[in-house]
C-alpha cells in the first residue's frame, strides 16, 4: 500500500478543514495516511515511492500561506529531482483576485519542474462557487482514488 503524505497550507482554517476531510476519507477507503501539520515540515522531503497530497490556500497577490511558504521554498532552493513521485495538488482561491489559486499553481509548477508526476489535474476549488469546499476535494479524490499502476 502507497503511504500518502498529505499536508497543507493556511491562513483562516479553510485549506486545513479539506485537508482533514480528504484524510478521513482516504482512510476510510484503506489509504495509509500521515497528515503533516505546517510545524512538522521543516527538512520533509517527499520519497519517491509515496503519494504527496498538497491542499493550499492563496493570500494576498496569488502567494503562498506564511504556514508552508518556508517548506515550499526549501524545497525549491534544493530542487530534488523526483521523477518517480505522484502528486496531486488542491488549490483554494477567490476568482475575484487577478491570481486565482495562485499559490496551488506554484505547487503544482513546482513539483512539475522537479519530474514529479501528476496523479489529477490541479484542483482549483473558488469561493465564489462553493461554500463546501470539503464536498469538491472529496468528489475529486473519488474520481483517481484508489491509484490505478
Amino acid at each position: 500500500m502507497t503511504r500518502i503524505n498529505l499536508l497543507y497550507g493556511t491562513v483562516y482554517g479553510s485549506a486545513q478543514s479539506v485537508a482533514e476531510e480528504l484524510a478521513d476519507t482516504l482512510s476510510s477507503k484503506g489509504g495509509d495516511i500521515k497528515l503533516w501539520q505546517p510545524a512538522e515540515l521543516d527538512g520533509f522531503v517527499p520519497a519517491q515511492d509515496e503519494l504527496l497530497l498538497v491542499v493550499t490556500s492563496t493570500t494576498g497577490q496569488g502567494d503562498l500561506p506564511d504556514d508552508i511558504a518556508p517548506w515550499y521554498f526549501a524545497i525549491k532552493d534544493s530542487a530534488p529531482y523526483l521523477p518517480e513521485l505522484r502528486y496531486a495538488v488542491v488549490g483554494l482561491g477567490d476568482s475575484s483576485y487577478d491570481n486565482f489559486c495562485g499559490a496551488g499553481r506554484q505547487v503544482d509548477e513546482l513539483f512539475q519542474e522537479l519530474g514529479a508526476k501528476p496523479i489529477a489535474p490541479l484542483l482549483a476549488i473558488d469561493a465564489m462557487e462553493t461554500m463546501e469546499p470539503e464536498a469538491d476535494a472529496v468528489k475529486w479524490v473519488d474520481s483517481w482514488y484508489p491509484l490505478k499502476d
